[in-house]
């Protein structure tokens, strides 16, 4: 802590114009009396605390500077911010009470701050204050800077956070971001920190290269060195920025990673040295995560699955992801840091026989830095990979280093390449590199060879290869329990071994119950949606997401949220799939994993052409497509070729949308998902028909009915009905329209219920009955109101205008006397303003017999909401006044 006004000497710093430019702007803006908050981030060593100290020298005001305390319990860097700034123990006290309370940190600095006096308060090592501070820190700044910062007053705010960390969003907030030195820059640090001692030529240069223009490791680096070594009498170390150097700047922050960070990183820098170089000239690394939809998430724990920490490190900013499904170091020094704390860890520990599965595998083996390149050429290579200069790393020693690594570190290698091309790459190039990792780590790191497994057949499934998938979930001699049952159900499902696989995989959903993992919980929504159970499925997904909230799991999110959309879009309930597949949107593509971010924009073009956003449509399927086609998605362009379908039917163009559905309903290579096709059949036949393909369509539909003989799809038995009534002719059409409306009682997905009753009312007004087909497609069209699907509520209206009914506004007095009592009643409360809760109180019902009540109220009177009730009563109640006023008048008066 120092709370000095203006410390004994400014810092020095160099090549930080820009930055003190906006350091000079906030502090204007405090002595004017606007106040403001300037965030400023950095890696380690970079000179966030020199920046700080500089700007508390320079500020004419009171400036005080508060660092994050040793102690991060709850509040306890606001207390000791208040201690700073408090003049007395009890008036800090007091004021850290009242920045307790929501928003009371503004009015608590205000109570310190001298009256009329600019104030500077430069808070250093945010990521390192304890959540509730942090916290509090927020709306607080938000809520100044929502009115401009015109009170509490001339308080300005100099905030410095490590690079991964997120700043809030304040409005008006500038945020400065610090980076390497240049040449001259780096020179002038230089010749400050060799005082008394002139570095010899030959030895500044070195440094200079070695440092690559990095602040702290320079300073480091000069530290270590005696005066002999600077001016050249004694050699230097080799190489000079080494791992005890490394570890003086970066290993704050290692240590505050979790340990599968850490090993991650560290594995990700071998790959990166050890591996060709990325287009720009950087090392990179292919690796990524994703997840298909439809699919199951791999790892039985969330600790053991590789995904989540590498997620979360793209997230952090620590490692980038690039054009190609490949990820690098945004600090190459970073990387290096990483395995000398390996290696460190390592040393400390007596080697146990046998493969240890820990991070040192990787290096122990004879890594990069340990023995793979000359040793000579390994301070050349370490000072290239830390200016990013790959291609110099790679030619120095990356195939020795690949030759020396062990077989779990090559085995952790596939993994993280898998893993990349599963979130933003091709996915069969994920398969076969996840299958390697497998095989590498089979009887050497059985968690993460299952893991490897698992993910595999993720990505197979992405790309719609039954074989791969069997492939992956073949031999995976290392799993039990639910693993086991879930790998045979999914194995005997997708042969078709349907007994054995109920047997399975109804013991995965019947474990949700006991499980609190949210990748647990994903697995049992999927082997729930394969057995049909939708219900169950989009529950379990539900919950799913809970927990992955609860547990801040960010990288979970857009999977989970996935598994949701897809389990809603099932069961008919677009809107629910809508708001889930917007959510996990935005979650994908914050993350980066664009191939999950594919298959929601599919979802939300399915959604859009069930609302008839044809603009909607076009958009997503495309973007959807874009990356579906070059990564070979096949889930999400068959969802995407889908939409685009249903849209084109909308519009009336039958022959082009059967034209577009015909290969997805055909099985091969060439056509849709394996998991989808069947789904498609009832779209398609309904396109076909319309467009005169019948003999396509009887021969979809003669495929469909075996499917849904097999149970596996609730709805399907109806939608077969349907099938048959539009390939019908006569009377027998009436009848299998009939028994699909029959068989749609008894499954609950109200949409295909609703095509159903349109397709039957449409088929009856075409036949001249128009009376027979008002009643059908009144029902049909109060379910797509219900369920803002706007472009099929559209085509309901316009064929109960065609029989010569109404869709809404004025309605047949006549039509109350239609009604029961007890719909009478009902249809009298809720003109009134009750809502279904009031009349189910008011007349002992429940509220689930009520809304069934009033579907079939506007269906017979052919309104759309509740809405035009009062309207209705109204033209009831003066119906029947009239006539009796009528019949009171006597002839002649």
């Amino acid at each position: 802590m120092s709370g000095a006004t203006h410390p004994a000497g400014g810092p020095r710093l160099y090549d930080r114009t820009a930055e003190l430019a906006a350091v000079a702007r906030l502090s204007t803006r405090a002595a004017a009396g606007r106040g403001g908050v300037l965030f400023v981030t950095g890696n380690p060593g970079e000179g966030r605390t020199a920046l700080l100290s500089r700007a508390a020298y320079d500020f004419p005001g009171t400036a005080y500077r508060v660092a994050a305390p040793h102690h991060r319990g709850p509040w306890s860097a606001a207390r000791a911010l208040f201690t700073e700034l408090a003049p007395t123990p009890a008036a800090g006290r007091r004021a850290l009470r009242l920045a307790r309370s929501e928003g009371g940190l503004v009015r608590a600095v205000a109570t310190l701050a001298a009256e009329g006096e600019a104030v500077l308060i430069c808070v250093d090592d945010l990521h390192l204050w304890d959540a509730h501070s942090r916290a509090a820190l927020a709306a607080a700044w938000q809520e100044a800077g929502g009115r401009g910062y015109g009170r509490p007053g001339r308080v300005g705010w100099l905030v410095s956070a490590a690079r991964h960390h997120r700043f809030p969003e304040v409005p008006g907030a500038e945020t400065v971001r610090l980076g390497r030195l240049t040449t001259s820059g780096a020179r002038a640090l230089l010749g400050d920190l060799c005082t008394g001692v002139a570095p010899a030529s030959p030895v500044g240069e070195r440094l200079l290269d070695e440092a690559a223009g990095h602040p702290g490791v320079l300073a480091a680096a000069v530290r270590r060195l005696t005066a002999p070594q600077l001016a050249g009498a004694l050699p230097l170390p080799r190489p000079a920025v080494d791992d005890t150097v490394l570890a003086e700047v970066y290993g704050g922050l290692l240590e505050r990673l979790p340990a599968a960070s850490r090993r991650l990183l560290a594995t990700v820098a071998v790959v990166a040295l050890a591996g060709r170089t990325g287009a720009d000239g950087a090392s990179t690394v292919a690796s990524g995560v994703g997840g298909p939809g439809g699919s199951v998430p791999a790892g039985a724990r969330g600790a053991r699955a590789p995904a989540e920490p590498l997620e979360g490190l793209i997230a952090d900013g620590l490692l980038r992801r690039r054009r190609g499904g490949t990820v690098g170091f945004e600090d190459p020094f970073l990387g290096r840091a990483a395995l000398a704390s390996a290696r460190q860890s390592w040393r400390g520990r007596t080697r146990a026989p046998g493969p240890s599965g820990g991070p040192a595998e990787v290096l122990s083996a004879g890594g990069p830095a340990t023995g793979s390149t000359p040793a000579a050429d390994r301070p050349a290579a370490g000072a290239a990979l830390a200016r990013g200069e790959g291609h110099r790393a790679d030619r120095l020693g990356a195939s020795a280093a690949v030759r020396a690594l062990s077989p779990v570190a090559l085995g952790r290698a596939q993994l993280v390449r898998g893993l990349a091309a599963l979130a933003g790459g091709p996915v069969m190039y994920a398969h076969e590199a996840l299958l390697q990792a497998a095989e590498l780590l089979r009887g050497r790191a059985p968690t993460e060879a299952s893991d490897a497994r698992f993910l595999a057949m993720e990505a197979a499934w992405a790309g719609g290869d039954v074989e791969a998938c069997l492939a992956a979930l073949d031999g995976g001699e290392d799993v039990g329990g639910l693993e086991r049952d879930f790998a045979d159900g999914l194995s005997a499902a997708l042969t078709v071994r349907l007994d054995d696989a109920r047997t399975a995989l109804t013991r995965v959903v019947a474990g949700e119950g006991d499980a609190d993992d949210p990748r647990l919980l994903l697995r049992a929504g999927a082997a729930a949606l394969v057995l049909g159970d939708t219900a169950a499925a989009a529950r379990i997904h539900a919950r799913a997401l809970v927990r992955a909230r609860a547990e801040h799991r960010t990288a979970l999110l857009p999977h989970a949220l996935e598994q949701l959309a897809y389990a809603e879009l099932r069961a008919g309930r677009y809107s629910r799939a809508a708001r889930a597949a917007r959510e996990g949107l935005r979650t994908a593509e914050a993350t980066g994993q664009h191939n999950v971010a594919a298959h929601q924009h599919a979802v939300l073009a399915l959604v859009a052409s069930v609302e008839g956003d044809g603009t909607a449509v076009t958009e997503h399927a495309g973007r959807a497509l874009a990356t579906a086609g070059p990564h070979g998605l096949v889930q999400a362009a068959t969802l995407a070729e889908w939409a685009l379908a249903r849209a084109e039917l909308g519009r009336g163009l039958a022959a082009q949308a059967a034209a577009r559905l015909l290969p997805l309903v055909r099985p091969g290579p060439r056509g849709g998902h394996f998991a989808l096709r069947m789904l498609v059949v009832p779209c398609f036949v309904e396109t076909a028909v319309a467009a005169g393909r019948d003999a396509e369509a009887r021969d979809a539909a003669e495929e469909y009915a075996a499917w849904a003989a097999l149970g596996v799809d609730g709805p399907a038995q109806a939608q077969l009905a349907r099938c048959r009534a539009l390939l019908a002719e006569g009377e027998a059409s009436a009848y299998w329209f009939r028994e699909a409306v029959r068989r749609h009682d008894s499954c609950g997905n109200d949409f295909e219920r609703a095509r159903t009753l349109l397709a039957y009312g449409t088929w009856l007004r075409r036949r001249r009955r128009p009376g027979d087909a008002r009643g059908p497609l009144r029902d049909a069209l109060v379910t797509f109101e219900r369920a803002a699907a706007g472009g099929w509520a559209e085509h309901a209206r316009s064929e109960l205008r065609a029989t010569g009914g109404t869709s809404g506004g004025t309605t047949d007095p006549a039509a109350l006397r239609e009604l029961t009592p007890q719909q009478q009643r009902i249809v009298r409360l809720v003109a009134r303003g009750a809502t279904n809760q009031e009349v189910a109180d008011h007349l002992s019902l429940s509220p689930r017999t009520v809304d069934h009540h009033l579907r079939g109220v506007f269906a017979r009177l052919g309104i759309r909401s509740r809405v035009e009730l009062p309207g209705v009563v109204d033209g009831w109640d003066a119906g029947r006044e009239v006539p009796a006023s009528a019949a009171g008048r006597r002839p002649g008066r």
